[in-house]
């Protein structure tokens, strides 16, 4: 099989046993990998109403064609599971170099089932596959794990591994490799943690194998050649990170402020990309095959490592009411420490923030440690509490939601089906705000990025205040993203490329002959079967909402002044374009074109 490497390595824990099962090929060439072929076998296995933290809950881990290839950015998999912050299906994803060595072990994905007796990690090195005892290693941090790890497996393998937020089953924690890439969202490491499974380190000594390398190697060149030609993938990303967007997200009225009680932050350069550069930054710090090399290597004190990214920037930054960047770099660091979701664990801190402004939370709860918005401390300290559920910090590590439901306000969360919105007020974004209330895993801005057209002007400039169109548009980037997500390449190289790139690209890798219109099909299929669990597990369309507070509270200055996300006036023409009927359940009509 060209792109695949034909083989999935299950691993059940409650008997302690690997095997090696062929790919489905068919189920392949109709959900592609990754996002897509890793959702379908995981609805084919898994109840809608499993436990997400119960031993009948499975992880998998699972690559794309397009990873370990030469195509550009071609270096990520994706974990998928039931979230134990959500109940929607997850379907988190990461860089960095663990997904390529994956494959050139031998392997298209690995599925985790059952439970073992005691914390163990898994050792592999191409057909050698142990369950090793990791009692060594249980309640270390991922840097330490990692190293650790590093000295007892095989030479230049690559290491996967929860921290202690994921042993502790938050439902924030993330699965960490590489030491600072994330698959962080939606509590994925709760799962890996509730397996008593620690890490998953992997050695490969394969090739992958393409179609056409001739025919490759001219599509590849030209598709690099349109990411270093864009002005986002070719200059700002390489220049300054993902946290470039702070003061175009700032200038726009949209980068929300305490909680989202504001949405324009007077002290935003000193948490700018440029800010980052000139006193932060150490190196790029490049994924797998990637010529935009966004990711930074920052230091603050004696505290070094790779982020923070734009989003960690804000979570803890701007929503906290926090300009100190060295203080954002601790927390974030401390997220890659303990293995958190930075976007949750920021946002959660400022929930709690505003329920300690309001009068909610007690001084006599939270052991001597501030929860006033600005406080630079906090946010470092009270993310270490998070990881290790200690004090009140225990209560926050389930995100804020629950925090707040707890105090009989879950308005003041602001999230979407119980998971964290990301940085970018709705309220000033119309499509934006349709993406997050129909994300099928909660509050997420890369389900469907929004802000490339409304705010980036990328592939054109929408006004991003207007409604017409938007559902449309919402439902492109939703499908597209799907394939993205489903191939094994980064979400970035959108900017630069569209739906017939990605076609040449998985043509010159599998041989097959699809056109543009047969990526957005493809993604449409991931998109159905994602929404269709969902429906099973319980998330019907009454979820499909935004926090009152955007709902309801114009923006009160600035310049989206006075609006609020008119999301009632766009849900029924996206349903009706998805081909959903006015309930948002998929028309048997629908799944009978996409073959569900």
């Amino acid at each position: 099989m060209y792109g695949y490497q034909g083989q999935v390595l299950r691993v059940n824990l409650t008997k302690g046993v690997c095997t090696v099962e062929a790919l489905d090929e068919a189920k392949a060439k109709k959900f592609v990998g990754g996002r897509g072929l890793g959702t379908k076998m995981f609805v084919d296995e898994v109840s809608p109403n499993v436990d997400a933290l119960s031993e009948a809950n499975k992880l998998f881990i699972v690559t794309g064609p397009l990873t370990g290839t030469p195509t550009p950015t071609g270096g990520r998999y994706m974990v998928i599971t039931k979230s134990p912050l959500t109940g929607t299906i997850a379907s988190s994803n990461s860089g960095g170099y663990w997904g390529p060595e994956l494959k050139f072990a031998g392997y298209d994905a690995i599925i985790v089932e059952g439970k073992s007796e005691k914390p163990v990690y898994l050792m592999i090195e191409d057909e050698k596959v142990e369950i090793r005892d990791a009692a060594h290693i249980w309640g270390k941090v991922v840097s330490e794990t990692t190293d650790i790890l590093k000295n007892e497996v095989p030479e230049k393998s690559r290491v996967l591994t929860i921290g202690p937020a994921g042993e502790k089953l938050s439902k924030m924690a993330a699965i960490m490799n590489d030491k600072d890439r994330a698959a962080g969202r939606s509590g994925v490491g709760a799962v890996m943690g509730s397996k008593n499974l620690k890490a998953i380190t992997v050695r490969g000594s394969k090739k992958v194998e393409v179609a056409d390398a001739e025919i490759l190697k001219e599509v590849v060149k030209d598709c690099n050649a349109k990411i270093r030609e864009n002005g986002v993938t070719g200059q700002g990303l390489p220049t300054y990170g993902t946290a470039v967007l702070v003061n175009i997200i700032n200038e726009n009225g949209v980068f929300p402020v305490n909680n989202f009680q504001t949405s324009q932050f007077d002290r935003a350069e000193e948490l700018s990309g440029e800010t980052l550069t000139e006193k932060y930054l150490v190196r790029k710090d490049p994924c797998y095959r990637c010529p935009i090399a966004c990711g930074r290597y920052c230091k603050v004190d004696d505290i070094e490592g790779g982020g923070p990214e734009y989003e960690t920037i804000w979570a803890f930054g701007g929503d906290c009411g926090v300009s100190d960047m060295g203080s954002v770099i601790k927390a974030n660091h401390w997220c890659n420490e303990m293995g958190l979701d930075t976007i949750t664990a920021g946002a959660t801190i400022a929930a709690a923030m505003e329920l300690y402004q309001k009068g909610y939370i007690k001084d006599s709860e939270l052991d001597g440690l501030s929860l006033e918005f600005g406080n630079n401390e906090a946010v470092v300290e009270w993310t270490k509490r998070m990881g290790m559920r200690e004090g009140f910090g225990d209560k926050m590590a389930d995100g804020s939601y629950r925090l707040a439901d707890s105090y009989g306000v879950p308005e003041l969360s602001m999230t979407v089906k119980k998971q964290e919105l990301p940085a970018y007020d709705p309220r000033g974004i119309q499509g934006q705000g349709l993406q997050y209330a129909t994300s099928n895993r909660g509050g997420c801005h890369v389900r469907g990025y929004m802000i490339s057209p409304e705010i980036l002007g990328l592939p054109e400039k929408l006004d991003r205040f207007t409604l017409e169109g938007k559902a449309g548009w919402v439902k492109i980037f939703q499908d597209l993203t799907a394939f993205i997500d489903a191939s094994g390449l980064c979400l970035f190289t959108s900017f630069a490329m569209g739906a017939g790139d990605y076609a040449s690209m998985i043509n010159g890798v599998i041989g097959t002959e699809w056109t543009a219109e047969d990526i957005l099909l493809a993604g449409e299929r991931i998109w159905n079967i994602e929404r269709i669990f969902n429906l099973a597990a319980g998330i019907d369309s009454s979820q499909d909402t935004l926090p009152k507070r955007l709902l309801e509270d114009p923006i009160e200055d600035g310049p989206s002044k006075g609006n609020v996300a008119r999301l009632s006036e766009l849900l029924p023409e996206y349903y009706e374009l998805r081909g959903w009927g006015a309930d948002g359940i998929p028309t048997q009509a629908r799944k009978d074109v996409l073959g569900l």
